[in-house]
């Protein structure tokens, strides 16, 4: 039986899950994303809470795309900055570091998050 693209995801998602956790001090930015939205947040693995969340449906954005996804990264970048979060662990959630994803993560950057 061949392996269908989303198991093949899940499979490089739990090898990034098995080298990457968050802290309180270094949370872990988290994303996820579907046909409508792109889903961001920051994840204090040792309590197992969510520090801090945006998405692309919290702004309003119609369709996801390159310019919402940044949206999405800057806006997370400045509930963090109020949460006195500044530097964060990124877990792409197995999706290959290019297009939304890359935007999202550029645009946490120009808010301010060091990864």
């Amino acid at each position: 039986m061949a392996i269908t693209k989303e198991q093949r995801r899940l499979r490089i998602r739990r090898g990034i899950r098995n080298k990457v956790s968050g802290t309180a001090e270094r949370p872990r930015l988290s994303v996820f994303k579907s046909n409508k939205a792109i889903y961001a947040q920051l994840i204090d693995d040792a309590n197992g809470s969510t520090l801090v969340a945006s998405s692309s449906a919290e702004l309003g954005a119609g369709t996801v795309n390159m310019t919402s996804s940044k949206e999405v990264g800057k806006k997370l970048a400045e509930k963090a900055a109020g949460s006195g979060i500044s530097s964060v662990v990124f877990d792409r959630g197995g999706y290959p570091y290019h297009g939304k994803i890359k935007a999202l993560a550029e645009g946490a950057r120009e808010g301010g998050l060091k990864f």
